[in-house]
C-alpha cells in the first residue's frame, strides 16, 4: 500500500469516528516503522507523525460568516444611530410652532351659479282687467315675460368671513311704462362666523329676514310660482338691511344643506335660532324713520328613524312702520301719524317633507297700518292669514326626471302695507299642478289659479274672481 494512500484512509477513517465530537478536539497519529500501518497510540516500532485536527466544512467558512457577521452588526448600530437622529428632528417639529397653510385669495374660493325664471300667465276665465302685486305678467295685455334673472357670487374670505352677492337682471321701475329688465341688489351681506364651526355668526347687510318658512325658501327650490300675501306681506321682497345673530348646531347645518341640495325643497341655513334688527322699509328702499323693526325665528327639524324629516317653528316681528301715501280722495288726510304705525306679528310653521308625500303650513296674526273702508284714513288694524300646501314628491318620472304634483290654498285679510295707501287685501286662492324637473338644469312649472283678491293698483281696490293658466320655464346653472 501507498504511504500516502494509506494516510489518507486512515484520516478519513478515524473523522469519521469523530464525527461526532467537539470540532476543537485533536488527534495525535503513529507509525510502525515496520508495516507502515497508522495508530492512533504509541507502541513499540511506533514513530509519532504529529498532531491533527479535524476541520469541517462549516469551520472552513467561520472566517466568511464571522465577517459578515461583523458587517450586519455595524449596519444595525447605524441604522439604530439614524432612526435615534430622526426621532430627535420629529421631536423639535412637534415642539415647534404649526407650519402656516398657503394662503388664498378670496377669488380662488368664489363659486358662481344663478338662474333664470320666464313666465306666461292667460286668464282664461272670469275678470280679466286685473292686477296681481305679486306677479305684473298676471293681467291684460301681457304675454312672456322674463320675471328673474339671478346671478349669485359667494364665497370665503379666510375662516371667519363669507360673502354673498346676488342682483337680479330682471328688475322693473315701477314707472309709468313699467320698464322692465333692470338690474338691481337683492342681497349684499358678509356671514361674519364667531367661532371656527360657524355655529355662532352675524350676518350684516342687505338679505332675507328670518320670518316665514316660505319666505325664506328660494324662488330657484320654491314650487309655487309666488309665495302666500299672509306672511310675505310682512316684508318687501322678503329682504331688507340690517344685522342678525344665527346659531346653528353643526348637525342642523348638515341637515339644512341636505334638505335643499336632495331637492325636498328646505329654506336653507337661516339658524335653528335667530334674532336680528333691521330697518323695516324693505330692500333698495331709504329709512323714513327712526324705528328699527326686531325678528325672532325658532325652528327646529328632526329625522325619524325611518328617515322621513319634519320641521316646526315660530317667529315673531315688532316695530313701527309708516307707509307711502296719496292724495285722499276726500275726508281727513290719508296718514295722520308722523312716524308710523305699530307693525307686530307673530307666525307658526310646520313642515312634513316630501318623502314622497308632504305637507307644508303657516298661519300668521297681527296688527299694522290699513286703509279704512271709507278710503279716508289709514288706521292700525289687525291682520291674520296663511296656508296650506300638499305635494306628492316622484323621484323617478318614467325615467324622465322628477315630478312633484301640489295643490296649495291659501288666505288673507289684512292690508298690504308696502302697497300706496296700506290697501286692505282679502285673498282666498287655490292652485293645482305641477313642477317637472327633467334633468337638473331645466324645470317646468304649470297649474291652474283660482284667484280671489284685490286689485291694489288703483283704487278703489275692487275684488275680482279671475281663473288663471300659470306656466313657468326655469333654467338652472
Amino acid at each position: 500500500m501507498n504511504i500516502n494512500a494509506a494516510v489518507m484512509a486512515a484520516l478519513l477513517t478515524m473523522a469519521s469516528a469523530t464525527a461526532m465530537a467537539d470540532s476543537s478536539q485533536t488527534l495525535e497519529l503513529y507509525v510502525d516503522s515496520n508495516t507502515k500501518q497508522i495508530f492512533s497510540e504509541p507502541g513499540a516500532n511506533r514513530v509519532k507523525m504529529g498532531t491533527f485536527k479535524s476541520v469541517d466544512a462549516s469551520a472552513a467558512g467561520a472566517p466568511n460568516d464571522n465577517a459578515a457577521g461583523i458587517d450586519l452588526v455595524e449596519m444595525k448600530q447605524n441604522l439604530e444611530l439614524k432612526q435615534r437622529e430622526l426621532e430627535d428632528k420629529l421631536d423639535k417639529i412637534a415642539m415647534g410652532p404649526a407650519p402656516k397653510p398657503a394662503s388664498k385669495n378670496w377669488s380662488d374660493t368664489m363659486k358662481v351659479r344663478g338662474y333664470v325664471q320666464i313666465r306666461s300667465n292667460p286668464v282664461i276665465g272670469g275678470d280679466r282687467e286685473i292686477a296681481h302685486q305679486g306677479d305684473r305678467s298676471i293681467g291684460e295685455n301681457t304675454n312672456f315675460m322674463i320675471r328673474r334673472m339671478r346671478l349669485i357670487f359667494s364665497g370665503d374670505i379666510g375662516e371667519r368671513l363669507s360673502y354673498y352677492i346676488q342682483p337680479d337682471f330682471a328688475s322693473r321701475t315701477g314707472s309709468a311704462d313699467n320698464t322692465g329688465n333692470i338690474a338691481q341688489l337683492r342681497d349684499a351681506y358678509g356671514d361674519i362666523y364667531l367661532t371656527k364651526d360657524r355655529v355662532h355668526r352675524l350676518r350684516v347687510g342687505q338679505s332675507k329676514i328670518p320670518y316665514s318658512f316660505e319666505n325664506l325658501q328660494s324662488s330657484q327650490n320654491r314650487i309655487a310660482l309666488d309665495r302666500n300675501d299672509a306672511l310675505n306681506s310682512c316684508c318687501k321682497d322678503e329682504r331688507d338691511l340690517g344685522a342678525f345673530y344665527y346659531w346653528t348646531p353643526v348637525d342642523k347645518q348638515e341637515m339644512f344643506k341636505y334638505l335643499v341640495d336632495s331637492g325636498l325643497k328646505g329654506s336653507g341655513n337661516y339658524g335653528v335660532f335667530a334674532f336680528g334688527a333691521y330697518n323695516g322699509t324693505g330692500a333698495n328702499r331709504s329709512e323714513n324713520n327712526d324705528n328699527l323693526h326686531l325678528v325672532s325665528r325658532f325652528t327646529y327639524p328632526v329625522k325619524f328613524e325611518n328617515g322621513q324629516i319634519f320641521e316646526a317653528g315660530i317667529q315673531a316681528i315688532s316695530g313701527t312702520f309708516k307707509p307711502s301715501t296719496s292724495t285722499p280722495t276726500g275726508g281727513d288726510a290719508t296718514f295722520p301719524k308722523k312716524d308710523g304705525f305699530k307693525d307686530q306679528r307673530v307666525g307658526v310653521h310646520a313642515v312634513l317633507y316630501p318623502q314622497p308625500f308632504g305637507l307644508q303650513a303657516e298661519w300668521n296674526w297681527g296688527r299694522g297700518p290699513e286703509l279704512n273702508d271709507a278710503g279716508t284714513r289709514i288706521e292700525e288694524k289687525s291682520l291674520n292669514g296663511g296656508y296650506v300646501q300638499a305635494m306628492y314628491r316622484i323621484k323617478d318620472f318614467y325615467g324622465h326626471g322628477v315630478m312633484i304634483p301640489f295643490v296649495k290654498w291659501q288666505y288673507f285679510d289684512g292690508a298690504q302695507k308696502f302697497e300706496t295707501n296700506a290697501p286692505k287685501n282679502h285673498v282666498n286662492d287655490w292652485e293645482a299642478g305641477f313642477e317637472w324637473q327633467p334633468v337638473p338644469e331645466i324645470e317646468f312649472t304649470a297649474y291652474y289659479s283660482k284667484l280671489d283678491r284685490n286689485n291694489l293698483s288703483t283704487r278703489p281696490y275692487s275684488k275680482y274672481d279671475s281663473d288663471v293658466l300659470r306656466m313657468q320655464l326655469q333654467y338652472n346653472f
